[in-house]
């Protein structure tokens, strides 16, 4: 019956298998933010942080075998210091917002990576910026300030998740950079490595011993993380960022709905139209440069 299912799946084009698995990772990181709000601030945000990494780490070291010992040499120790000490703080601090603001609030905010990315990869990676791309980032930023509604006053937290944001988007250039070097399994490696010991200590500052029904939130958190990652490395290696990407933006519609059914959140109107402005922005520079991309190509 498995194999028969495997080889069904195995069949089918990648620009099926592709959205299917994309979706599945949207869907898995939804439902982890949303048990994630449910655990609340009876468990610290630094704790869960921690123990997300450390189930994250544990089932990437499964594979080391198969990888061999090879795998783990690497030169970039810096490189993975800096970048597990982003992911670990902008993390942190995702899961704390999460736990104050509404779970669509939250996503939105924090589409803007994309945005910053943008203006990182020309600062640090040296890539050309057309005024289509100029254009569409500033939109997308308009949309930013209209989601967070600066003449009703601005919350300090939304500004952390815009922090968490940026951070991302300097993770991704750290990733581009060590991609050059370095073996897929080294950087998902160290990546576990260094978030869970960073983690470690801060963790354990604020430790507070879970029940059994939080442990085992904690524990089903940390395995959806992970296999929202795994599908999101999946999908990409089968289909086109052109067709995946803009269904990144499916969490909104599932954080929306959870929102509103487990929390009676309701995103407000100026929350939709910038939202609307950043998924448009973030949408139009996507197909850009694989536009671009594809002319370099040809």
């Amino acid at each position: 019956m498995i194999a028969r299912v495997s080889s069904g799946w195995l069949a089918m084009p990648g620009m099926v298998r592709g959205p299917l698995l994309m979706t599945a990772s949207v869907a898995s990181f939804s439902a982890a933010n949303l048990l994630i709000k449910f655990l609340g601030s009876a468990v610290p945000a630094l704790e869960v942080t921690f123990i997300r990494f450390l189930i994250g780490w544990v089932t990437i070291g499964f594979f080391l075998p198969s990888a061999g010992l090879a795998a783990l040499r690497t030169h970039r120790a810096g490189a993975y210091f800096w970048r597990g000490l982003l992911s670990m703080t902008g993390t942190a601090i995702m899961f704390y917002a999460l736990t104050v603001l509404p779970l669509a609030e939250v996503t939105v905010y924090n589409f803007t990576r994309g945005l910053f990315l943008v203006v990182l990869a020309a600062l640090l990676l040296g890539e050309r910026l057309r005024w289509r791309r100029i254009t569409a980032t500033v939109i997308g930023f308009v949309g930013v300030v209209v989601a967070m509604r600066p003449q009703a006053g601005i919350d300090p937290i939304a500004l952390l998740v815009l922090l968490n944001a940026f951070m991302g988007a300097v993770v991704w250039v750290l990733i581009k950079k060590m991609m050059r070097t370095e073996a897929p399994f080294t950087v998902l490696f160290y990546h576990g490595m260094s978030t869970t010991l960073l983690a470690l200590l801060p963790a354990i500052y604020v430790w507070v011993t879970p029940t059994l029904p939080q442990f085992l939130l904690l524990i089903v958190i940390g395995i959806l993380s992970t296999l929202a990652q795994s599908f999101q490395v999946r999908a990409f290696r089968v289909a086109d960022a052109t067709v995946l990407s803009p269904l990144d933006y499916l969490q909104l519609l599932f954080s929306s709905v959870f929102g509103f059914l487990f929390f009676a959140e309701l995103p407000g109107l100026w929350t939709w139209i910038g939202a609307a402005l950043i998924v448009a922005a973030n949408i139009y520079i996507t197909l850009r440069e694989n536009h671009l991309r594809r002319q370099v190509q040809q």
